[in-house]
């Protein structure tokens, strides 16, 4: 890289910095010219000069500073020394606070020793004026050792220019690293893909990830370097402008790979302007500050920062997939064989060259535009199919206008798609083709205006075009025994499913109604009723997608949000899912969803909710919607089983009756006939009366994958408040937590489903399991001596909080206070809260707590000090008030 052209004395003056240098300290003057440098770049970026400029612009000031500062230092024979730029600077290529990656090049070991003192000093001096350099001393020899080993040495090696010294040192170097001695463009071109692999794989193979890198991500600037690597590596070119004359690129294609680096590097000068580091993620907090900075605003019903989003994903689409293209050229071309070309006939219009699909003449789009289509069909039908040869990509790429109404009105196209959805194979990576190459949103429009679109939430990681995929993605990783401890039952439902297709027609709609602010489930359901009138599906098979899209969220919402211990909810659920096939629909639909929203909010008690509510509307529906389950009879079948259960081990029936008169139906409605059992026999063991904790993973009847924590004591002012924060303290999330308390308000049955931070049970360690207990029991027991939470929130929650709803009621029936909470989720909330209630003086008599991923909505039952719901509005005002200043301050933390 030339960088002449670009240096200018207004970024830095040599001569100027030359006399300084005689009469002041270094490191005043180099911090000075570096103070310059910034502030004049930073204000020409701001006013919007090319950021190619202001990129090597930066590279060639930085040249000049460096030779002024080798230059300050005494040097033994200089001329077997050389000062090279290697890597991105050696590209010429600087952004704010990129590594300045130099290479200290000598002829010999010997000069290296002769010349420790000025090396030693020369490096101090860079970093006292904190320059983030990175370096290597290398003799030309150790270069090449270095190199043979490390391709990635090998790489930085071929992007170098000499700074200050003999370029022949260079050179040298240079000859002894090609590919005719090491690293033949063969190999490193399978090097190079297999660390892009490995990069892709880091981010889920999506580029669509909503805190983007924009360094390193798919389609991101390290897609370009790659090409360019591999261009360098096998043909010697210089720049990306040398495949165009090859034929590899387009005018057009290398104009798009110039624009999209040139948008990534805008970006990334943001980020590194805003955060004064080198940060190359776009971080949530920092996407509103580009937003604003780039001018932005809020339009067409999406905040600035959406737009910003949407052109950021657009970009990196676009780069990804030329890279996809350039990348099947050379392998075409470095990896190809045409002395053993195998050509297989597939019809009249495709043949597999070498395992890769191509057209049979350059003509088949334009003449037989329903190949647009069979195209994706085939890949996932022909067995040994690896991918689409480059040449066929952009044919299909420059006949995508053919795709307009008539082209998908025609029965042929709606026959290939359907084709392809019913596919025994290669359906999720069909339709990830169809969406890489633009034609996705081309045939069916409303996914189309979904691409790139993102959620600005914590809990959804992927835009909603990619979140789309991932839900088909996951419905076709059912049907893999591999997955069925993770996934128990819908390993199963999906092979009884009588259509799977409708269940991924449901999947590619159901979030396709997001950014419309309206219900995105109304607006999916009217979108996937026209795909099914278009697509010829009969009335059942349209009424069930149609259903599936507009209830998606039902049972997720349902297991969270509602007390499925309750018949009456169980009831109500089956009365709307109707029967069986549309709740294995919903349920595999469900689940997919929601892994694919986040993969961290599938945990084991959220796969036990989910699962508790399938079985249960199994029963309701086995039992007939006309004879819905009575939750006295829920009751009282409880008991008699939990006491065949006590008999069966010998304990005194009436005895066993006296411990469990008092607690009410809600015990034996959220408690297994097992869990009552366990408790009793633990109370009349262990002594009425005397506080307890129990420990163990929940029942595989009731709930899996949680550890249950049981706490029998008696009830005193903020018991809640105490157990919570002794669970926080102990770094244990609380995932459900049931709290009763016996009419006589003499005991309270508390009963916590836990799961360590990293959303694992407890499990059988008994170490963990003692301490817990012995650390609960001294909450119980010494309540003054309680912890207080000290768990900081991670930097998303801080940055996205739902602004916390407190509805406060009086149930004058059973003469207490309800309070209805809907907030963020952080560590420490449901101990803040208990300490709330404590300087309030509060008595918490009964809760009922939901944790929905990133919020909770909790119900708190309380009475005053005299035992009375709380009367005057000024006390409700406070409570309201001091809830809220208790939630909000975690945010502090």
């Amino acid at each position: 890289m030339d960088l002449d052209r670009y240096a200018d004395s207004s970024l830095f003056d040599k001569e100027a910095v030359t006399e300084q240098l005689q009469l002041e300290t270094p490191i005043v003057v180099l911090k000075d010219a570096l103070r310059r440098l910034n502030e004049t770049l930073h204000h020409r970026f701001i006013q919007g000069d090319p950021i190619r400029g202001l990129v090597f612009g930066r590279a060639a000031a930085m040249d000049e500073l460096l030779r002024s500062t080798w230059r300050l230092f005494t040097w033994t024979e200089p001329e077997s020394i050389a000062l090279i730029a290697v890597g991105g600077y050696g590209r010429g290529e600087l952004l704010p606070h990129s590594d300045i990656d130099l290479l200290i090049l000598f002829d010999n070991e010997t000069l290296i020793d002769r010349n420790v003192e000025s090396l030693q000093q020369f490096l101090t001096l860079l970093w006292d004026i904190k320059l983030e350099v990175g370096h290597s001393v290398r003799t030309i020899d150790t270069c090449v050792v270095e190199a043979r080993n490390d391709v990635t040495v090998t790489t930085n090696l071929m992007e170098s220019r000499t700074l200050v010294g003999d370029d022949n040192l260079r050179e040298r170097v240079s000859d002894s690293v090609g590919p005719d001695k090491i690293w033949p463009s063969r190999d490193f071109y399978k090097a190079k893909m297999n660390e892009q692999a490995n990069r892709y794989q880091k981010f889920n193979e999506t580029e669509y990830n909503l805190e983007p890198n924009v360094k390193g991500g798919p389609g991101a600037l390290r897609d370009i370097q790659n090409i360019g690597w591999v261009a360098k590596r096998h043909f010697g070119d210089s720049s990306l402008a040398d495949l165009v004359e090859r034929g590899f690129l387009t005018d057009a294609e290398h104009r798009t790979l110039k624009e999209g680096q040139d948008f990534l590097w805008r970006v990334r000068y943001a980020l590194h302007m805003i955060s004064e580091r080198e940060e190359d993620r776009l971080l949530f907090n920092l996407q509103e500050k580009v937003a604003e900075m780039f001018g932005y605003s809020d339009r067409e019903g999406q905040i600035a920062v959406e737009h910003l989003m949407q052109d950021y994903f657009r970009q990196v689409f676009r780069l990804r997939t030329l890279n996809i293209m350039l990348l099947q050229h050379f392998d075409e071309e470095i990896l190809g064989d045409s002395t053993s070309e195998q050509v297989t006939e597939l019809n009249a219009r495709f043949q597999i060259r070498n395992h890769y699909l191509e057209v049979v003449h350059d003509k088949v789009f334009t003449r037989t535009p329903s190949a647009l289509l069979e195209i994706f069909v085939l890949c996932a039908q022909e067995e040994g199919i690896k991918g689409i040869r480059a040449s066929t990509l952009r044919l299909l790429f420059a006949s995508r206008k053919a795709i307009d109404g008539a082209f998908r009105q025609d029965l042929r196209n709606i026959t290939f798609f359907m084709e392809l959805l019913r596919s025994p194979k290669g359906v999720y990576h069909g339709l990830m083709r169809m969406n890489q190459y633009g034609i996705l949103g081309l045939y069916l429009p409303e996914f189309g205006k979904i691409v790139g679109q993102m959620q600005f939430d914590l809990f959804h990681v992927y835009t909603v075009d990619a979140h789309t995929l991932l839900t088909i993605r996951n419905l076709r990783t059912f049907r893999h025994a591999a997955n069925s401890k993770r996934f128990p039952i819908a390993t199963k439902i999906i092979h009884k499913l009588p259509k799977v297709e409708l269940v991924y027609i449901a999947a590619l709609y159901h979030d396709i109604g997001k950014g419309r602010h309206t219900d995105h489930s109304v607006e999916g359901a009217m979108d996937v009723k026209r795909f099914a009138d278009r697509h010829r599906l009969s009335p059942w098979d349209t009424d069930l997608v149609v259903w599936l899209v507009r209830n998606h969220l039902l049972m997720s919402m349902t297991a969270q949000r509602q007390d499925i211990s309750d018949p009456a909810v169980i009831n109500h659920f089956a009365q709307q899912v109707g029967g069986h096939a549309r709740l294995d629909y919903l349920y595999a639909l469900t689940v997919a969803d929601i892994y694919a929203t986040n993969p961290n909010l599938w945990n084991s008690w959220r796969a036990s909710l989910m699962e508790r509510l399938y079985r249960e509307t199994q029963n309701a529906l086995n039992r007939g919607l006309d004879n819905p389950a009575d939750k006295a009879e829920r009751v009282s079948e409880t008991k008699q089983a939990a006491l065949l259960l006590m008999t069966a081990e010998g304990f005194d029936p009436d005895a066993s009756l006296d411990l469990w008169d008092d607690p009410g139906d809600d015990y034996f409605l959220r408690e297994s006939p097992e869990d009552i059992a366990w408790h009793l026999r633990a109370i009349a063991n262990h002594g009425q009366n005397v506080p307890l904790v129990l420990i163990k993973e929940t029942d595989a009847k009731q709930y899996i994958g949680g550890t249950q924590v049981f706490v029998y004591a008696r009830d005193r002012a903020h018991l809640f408040a105490d157990i919570a924060a002794t669970l926080d303290t102990l770094s244990l999330d609380i995932q459900d937590a049931r709290i009763m308390t016996s009419s006589a308000s003499l005991f309270s049955l508390d009963t916590f489903i836990v799961l360590e931070q990293d959303g694992t049970t407890i499990g059988d360690n008994s170490q963990r399991l003692a301490e817990i207990q012995q650390r609960l029991l001294e909450a119980i027991v010494t309540p003054d001596e309680a912890p207080t939470p000290q768990r900081r929130l991670s930097r998303q929650q801080k940055h996205f909080q739902i602004p916390p709803e407190i509805t406060v009621s009086n149930d004058m029936l059973n003469q207490r206070t309800v309070v209805e909470l809907l907030a963020s989720d952080r560590p420490g909330l449901l101990a803040d809260i208990g300490r709330c209630f404590r300087r309030l003086q509060l008595t918490l008599q009964n809760a009922r707590i939901a944790t929905l991923g990133e919020h909770v909505e909790d119900v708190f039952f309380l009475v005053d000090a005299n035992g009375e719901p709380l009367h005057s509005s000024a006390d409700v005002e406070r409570l309201q008030y001091e809830l809220t200043e208790t939630i909000l301050e975690v945010m502090d933390r």
